[in-house]
């Protein structure tokens, strides 16, 4: 199954009847680039900033809707910032408690908060299949 990169990437391309040539061209970014994140299944971290700004102008789409297709493929949740977006968290105080707090972390204590998180969630999908 592609990841979102991936599909984002491959859709415009069918669409536009474009190759990674064309692209990277119209970015300024190297063909083997556009290549290598077309075709990587898990992309391992995130791409550069030139390099998503490339893509989103080789692209011809917005850089948001490249970065967040990125973030997506390597397994970070973008949340949306925009305007017109629902308010971070609002259905949820702890939600937005715990989005807002995580950037005051030490890189050190986000590895605990992460290894935290991930426990939970194998212990949540764990009892899930037992049932």
């Amino acid at each position: 199954m592609a990841n979102a990169l991936q599909q984002l990437i491959r859709e415009h391309l069918d669409r536009k009847g474009w190759s990674y040539g064309d692209v990277a061209r119209r970015g300024g970014i190297p063909r083997s680039t556009v290549h290598h994140l077309a075709t990587t299944e898990r992309v391992v971290r995130m791409p550069q900033t030139t390099t998503l700004e490339g893509l989103a102008k080789g692209l011809e789409l917005p850089l948001e809707s490249v970065r967040r297709a990125a973030a997506e493929a390597c397994g970070i949740h973008v949340y949306d910032t925009s305007p017109d977006a629902e308010p971070q968290g609002a259905a949820d105080p702890e939600v937005a408690l715990l989005i807002a707090s995580v950037q005051k972390l030490s890189a050190d204590d986000r590895r605990h908060v992460t290894a935290l998180v991930e426990s939970l969630l194998d212990r949540s999908s764990g009892s899930a299949r037992e049932k």
